[in-house]
């Protein structure tokens, strides 16, 4: 038999069938909408969320049959003594500028006006309730070491889980994490449970590295609710060396973020740090709208906020006042020198993905993705060119045998691409149809 460089031994593997076990009574592919925790921040009257029921209809329109939430466990579960607090939860967001803006008024998941009141633990359970009879199933997670607190008015929930040792937190997490699904079972809804996660993005968040303490957390609520699948996820995992990760996780959760050409503007108006001299410097002058304040007059928001969010006040400043067209032009015009890298790193990435989570015999997700973190009113991932990157990762994920995705992070009542019902639709059937074995 003639051999020649570079060619294989035998055919190539089918890479369709799921890469893990489903448990019988989840569904055969989660097609994820984001609802984070703007379910409850967003929830005021007339605002995405302020009507639940109505949100979850349009979910099920729009072919979704998975929700991916912050479920607050610390504040509900934690036995931080904050019951008092999520009973009657005040939402401010940020805050307002002296001039009377809302903080965070252009800038996606911030952009939260607040002024209103809510009883998180009852309205849990609403979604809950209402997600089951819809046939929708829910992941929980938490955002509480990343940013929920800081859309709070009163600071107690961020102190109070702040106040609890670096080394510790993982404990409190899995003692919350049980706690939730203790109630939850007790309720009656446990088969609404997809999986659960420790926390969101574990390496941008306010927690240890997750192997300081982070197995032994997942061996804890694994030991208590052993029907449910439990794991952690990251925001910029380390996809050149997956073995890496924990052997504990029940699900490969991974988010696959292109970045490329916004990451190089990004970088060009140093958008994304804190305290740098000068800013903002020329080139994201350029950018903003000619009624934009000055930095300085504009203002930040409470100190505390911002030690309870990852996000800086730089950023704020610059998604709330930049100019959307010029934002999406300077993308525009340079997207061409990072397209194919861009579409390269999106499969590769959901490639390794798929295949770490297939050695490890677990259902492998994409709950967060394709582009990048863009300003609210600024359309380029939203667009042609974001739709086409999105249809490549979710159509690589399918190939790969990816039990659930998400069409992109901004695919949410809480962001303008929820609006484009038809294509939601469309590539949400195809999620729900593709074959899940050989």
């Amino acid at each position: 038999m003639t051999r020649y460089l570079g060619s294989g031994h035998e055919p190539a593997p089918d890479t369709r069938p799921l890469t893990g076990v489903i448990p019988s009574h989840l569904p055969p592919r989660l097609a994820i909408t984001l609802w984070d925790f703007s379910w409850y921040t967003r929830a005021g009257q007339g605002e995405p969320y302020g009507d639940l029921d109505a949100a979850l209809d349009e979910a099920v329109d729009r072919g979704y049959n998975a929700i991916r939430i912050c479920a607050a466990p610390l504040l509900l579960f934690g036995g931080l003594g904050l019951d008092d607090l999520a009973a009657d939860l005040e939402i401010e967001g940020l805050g307002r500028s002296p001039r009377g803006e809302v903080y965070g008024s252009g800038t996606r998941w911030y952009d939260v006006p607040g002024g209103f009141r809510l009883d998180l633990r009852a309205r849990l359970f609403e979604l809950l309730r209402g997600a089951r009879d819809r046939g929708i199933v829910v992941i929980l997670a938490s955002w509480e070491y990343q940013q929920s607190p800081a859309f709070a008015a009163d600071p107690r929930w961020f102190e109070a889980i702040d106040a609890v040792p670096l080394g510790e937190r993982y404990d409190l997490l899995a003692a919350a994490t049980i706690g939730m699904l203790d109630e939850i079972e007790s309720a009656g809804l446990g088969d609404t449970i997809a999986f659960v996660e420790l926390h969101n993005e574990v390496d941008f968040s306010l927690v240890p590295a997750f192997d300081s303490g982070g197995d032994a957390a997942l061996d804890r609520v694994r030991s208590a609710h052993p029907r449910h699948l439990v794991t952690a996820s990251y925001g910029k995992a380390p996809f050149l060396d997956l073995a890496a990760l924990s052997e504990r996780f029940q699900v490969g959760q991974l988010h696959v973020y292109a970045y490329g050409v916004l990451d190089a503007l990004q970088r060009r108006i140093d958008i994304r740090s804190a305290g740098t001299e000068g800013f903002p410097g020329r080139a994201m002058r350029e950018l903003l709208a000619v009624d934009a304040p000055s930095f300085a007059s504009y203002g930040r928001a409470a100190d505390w906020k911002f030690a309870a969010t990852v996000i800086t006040d730089q950023q704020i400043y610059g998604y709330d006042w930049v100019d959307p067209d010029l934002w999406d032009r300077w993308l525009y015009n340079n997207y061409g020198l990072y397209r194919e890298e861009m579409m390269r790193e999106l499969a590769s990435r959901v490639i390794a993905l798929a295949a770490w989570s297939r050695r490890r015999g677990i259902p492998a997700v994409v709950g967060e993705g394709w582009v990048g973190y863009t300003p609210l009113r600024a359309d380029f991932e939203d667009g042609p060119v974001g739709t086409e990157l999105a249809e490549h990762g979710v159509r690589t994920a399918l190939e790969h045998g990816v039990w659930g995705m998400v069409l992109s992070s901004n695919a949410a009542p809480h962001h303008p691409q929820w609006a484009d019902v038809t294509w939601q639709q469309r590539l949400n059937a195809e999620i729900l149809r593709a074959p899940t074995r050989a």
